[in-house]
């Protein structure tokens, strides 16, 4: 196709960088930065002490209230409280905390279902009626594969706090016909080499550059599973269904204090989209990554404007291709003009 973007600043060094591709393997995302800051006005009264300065309005501002969450341990345990907590790490952090287990045993969390379901991970956002479950590590197994095609047909996700795992098993793939080896599982050595405290694209570009034809050993760690059936959260909570639909949620960053926001479904939709894309042509899934993509977009008024604005942030080490670019801008462009308003029945991908 016909490349249109005029002099991107960042791909005058492409030749060093990895391009993107269909195959498993993926760009960072990086952390937007929050440039949040305070102030406030000294006011001094005069002399005669009855003038009525301006004084700080934090007197007459209600205290903000503290966020509650429930969770539970996946294969069965105590209701637990959760709370004070601005990023994920520290989200594992607290249920660490909680049940007096080390954060190292928490692997992935999911909203408002003890299962294994990748459609209700917890990503960026939390409804906050939603009730978390934590994945802790079960059973280590190593297996080998021998890659006879180019691609292993796996989609990858991080947890945010050091452990890539498996979003998807592409139906018919080298991957799906490996015994043992299933959704969830963390990806935590291959050939010895640990991955644990990797991104899921480095986990992902291992994975893409190991020759074709050549057997490797891959050691996964599964969640830890149980016969209990009935857990779950109180009949009193809502599902994760109201997340995208004007609830508030309680969104997480990398960086900076957690906000409690009232989710667009044009921005939902959108950042969904550019996560399929993702998955699509690099075998990852990242929501955080799809929301900067999505911030940038927003703010450009034509394909060329994005494409800088790709170059001139922290996405322009990543080398994205024109191709991929001129993709993602399709469904930004989408989103903007209404095109995307209808909310796909799976939106939750994203968490």
């Amino acid at each position: 196709m016909p490349r249109f973007f005029p002099s991107r600043k960042g791909n005058k060094n492409n030749d060093n960088k990895t391009p993107a591709d269909t195959s498993n393997h993926a760009n960072d995302s990086p952390h937007p930065n929050s440039n949040d800051s305070t102030a406030g006005n000294d006011a001094n009264s005069g002399n005669n002490g009855g003038s009525k300065s301006a004084r700080p309005n934090s007197e007459n501002i209600p205290p903000r209230p503290k966020l509650v969450f429930h969770c539970q341990q996946a294969h069965g345990s105590p209701t637990g409280i959760i709370s004070g907590f601005t990023n994920v790490k520290e989200l594992y952090q607290k249920i660490a905390d909680c049940y007096d287990i080390p954060v190292t045993e928490i692997l992935f969390c999911t909203l408002n279902t003890h299962k294994i379901d990748m459609t209700r991970l917890l990503g960026g956002q939390i409804g906050l009626e939603d009730f978390i479950f934590a994945h802790v590590k079960g059973q280590p197994k190593e297996v080998e594969v021998t890659k006879s095609e180019d691609a292993l047909g796996l989609t990858i996700t991080d947890n945010g706090a050091g452990y890539a795992f498996i979003k998807r098993i592409k139906e018919g793939s080298i991957m799906d016909k490996v015994p043992l080896i299933a959704v969830g599982d963390h990806i935590e050595k291959i050939n010895g080499e640990s991955l644990i405290g990797c991104r899921h694209f480095e986990v992902a570009k291992k994975l893409k550059e190991i020759e074709k034809g050549s057997t490797f050993v891959l050691r996964t760690v599964e969640p830890l599973k149980s016969g209990f059936s009935n857990i779950g959260p109180s009949t009193g909570k809502k599902g994760s269904g109201n997340l995208g639909s004007g609830k508030q949620t309680l969104r997480l960053r990398s960086s900076g204090p957690a906000t409690v926001e009232i989710p667009d479904e044009i921005v939902t939709v959108a950042t969904d989209k550019i996560n399929n894309l993702l998955e699509s042509f690099m075998g990852i899934n990242d929501t955080e990554l799809a929301q900067t993509i999505w911030e940038i977009g927003r703010k450009a008024n034509n394909p060329s404007d994005f494409a800088i604005g790709i170059d001139e942030s922290d996405l322009g080490m990543f080398g994205f291709t024109d191709d991929f670019v001129f993709d993602l801008w399709g469904a930004i462009s989408d989103a903007k003009s209404g095109r995307l308003n209808q909310v796909s029945a799976d939106f939750n991908e994203q968490f």
